[in-house]
């Protein structure tokens, strides 16, 4: 367990689901600006099984990979790498002061099967309930990849 402002826990080989607001509505250059990120830890540091980059808040459904070592890679590292990445490039193509994100993530380990149901449907679902489409598998702005059930 580690504490910043809210407590986190971590377990190996869990399935998390992981969430972070925006602090102002993301574009779609600058949604693709921080999913790229994201998938650049693809096969590597994660293994995304969801993933949507709605305007006002980014939501994941993954596992943690293992390095070299061993080891699993830290959580908070990976995603809040991603995030100070595509922040510095998005302050550059902006010349805003500040990242649009919100230092917190909030990440959840999915118990069962169930509750991974639920987070898939939620945010598979998210880009209509943003009304950003009307199929979910027309949206352009979200990855998704299947899980091997």
């Amino acid at each position: 367990m580690w504490r910043g402002r809210l407590p986190h826990w971590r377990a190996d080989d869990e399935t998390y689901y992981v969430t972070f607001k925006h602090k102002r509505p993301l574009d779609e250059k600058e949604r693709n600006i921080i999913l790229g990120h994201l998938l650049r830890a693809q096969g590597r540091k994660l293994d995304i099984l969801i993933a949507a980059v709605l305007p006002e808040v980014t939501e994941l459904v993954f596992k943690v990979g293992v390095d070299m070592s061993g080891e699993h890679y830290e959580l908070s590292d990976v995603i809040e790498k991603a995030k100070k990445k595509a922040g510095k490039q998005i302050i550059k193509a902006t010349e805003e002061r500040w990242p649009p994100f919100y230092f917190e993530s909030y990440d959840r380990i999915i118990r069962d099967d169930a509750e991974l149901q639920e987070h898939w449907d939620r945010v598979f679902a998210s880009p209509v309930t943003a009304e950003l489409c009307e199929d979910p598998e027309e949206w352009d702005s979200m990855f998704v990849v299947h899980p091997d059930d």
